[in-house]
């Protein structure tokens, strides 16, 4: 099985480390589209555009079967047009985990970090009507204007991006939330400065594991028997910061840089 997963940058390599506890005898093309990172500021068209300029790479080059759009806000921008133009292309998205986050909380107070493009979103606008319609349900949002960029320079720690959580965290922190959905692939990469910066436990939702269990699905339905090696090819489009990759994916392949 080949599988193709891209995200603006490096958080949807937190997907891909989920995909290894659960996919066996495949092959994994990931592109970091880091010369348009990041796409939380971009416009939908423009985020479209790039979607469907790697997925034609991803199927040209390397033959995919299925496609992982490790992006929430990629997949609010064009998933509905990515399965329309592959329609013989398992594709799967990603989401804020709203409903795990629901099913999860004890206070009925949810935070919600994501990217501004993510949380202007039709389809996570949608997902808010749909699953949070409870009245007893208080969702506290918050856009993270720079904090992929933070997080790709590698200061994951620094006091920079301490001051920019603490600030974004403060009014949760003050309204009892007991459940933060991380609204972006990246957030999962500062999940230990955010339960520091929170003080009490808190239940941290993301969706690297739901992907893999739906790829894991469609794919046995197809045929595939998830046996065997499982390799992993990493790309990107421009710059990156490998030290980060060396944290998710020790004993990683080189990094090989593409033009798409």
């Amino acid at each position: 099985m080949k599988i193709g997963v891209f995200d603006s940058g490096l958080g949807g390599l937190t997907v891909v480390v989920a995909m290894t506890e659960m996919i066996k005898g495949a092959e994994i093309f990931y592109v970091a589209d880091t010369k348009h990172a990041p796409y939380g500021e971009k416009t939908k068209e423009e985020i479209l555009q790039f979607s469907l300029d790697i997925t034609q790479y991803l199927i040209d080059h390397h033959h995919i079967e299925a496609l992982i759009v490790a992006c929430n806000t990629a997949t609010s921008a064009a998933i509905k047009e990515l399965r329309e133009a592959y329609p013989g292309l398992i594709i799967i998205g990603t989401e804020p985990g709203i409903k795990p986050a629901i099913q999860a909380t004890k206070t009925k107070n949810i935070g919600v970090l994501a990217t501004p493009a993510t949380l202007k979103g039709d389809k996570y606008q949608q997902l808010v009507t749909t699953l949070a319609s409870d009245g007893d349900i208080k969702l506290y949002e918050q856009a993270c204007p720079g904090l992929v960029e933070q997080i790709e320079k590698g200061e994951i720690q620094s006091s920079r991006t301490r001051e920019m959580l603490a600030a974004w965290l403060e009014p949760m922190l003050s309204n009892n939330v007991d459940t933060i959905v991380l609204g972006c692939t990246h957030y999962p990469l500062v999940a230990d400065l955010i339960q520091e910066i929170m003080v009490y436990d808190i239940v941290l939702i993301h969706t690297g594991y739901a992907i893999s269990r739906h790829l894991l699905a469609q794919t046995q339905n197809k045929g595939h028997l998830n046996e065997g090696p499982l390799k992993i090819h990493l790309y990107t489009t421009g710059e990156i910061q490998t030290g980060i990759i060396d944290q998710i994916l020790p004993g990683h392949e080189s990094v090989k840089s593409i033009k798409i």
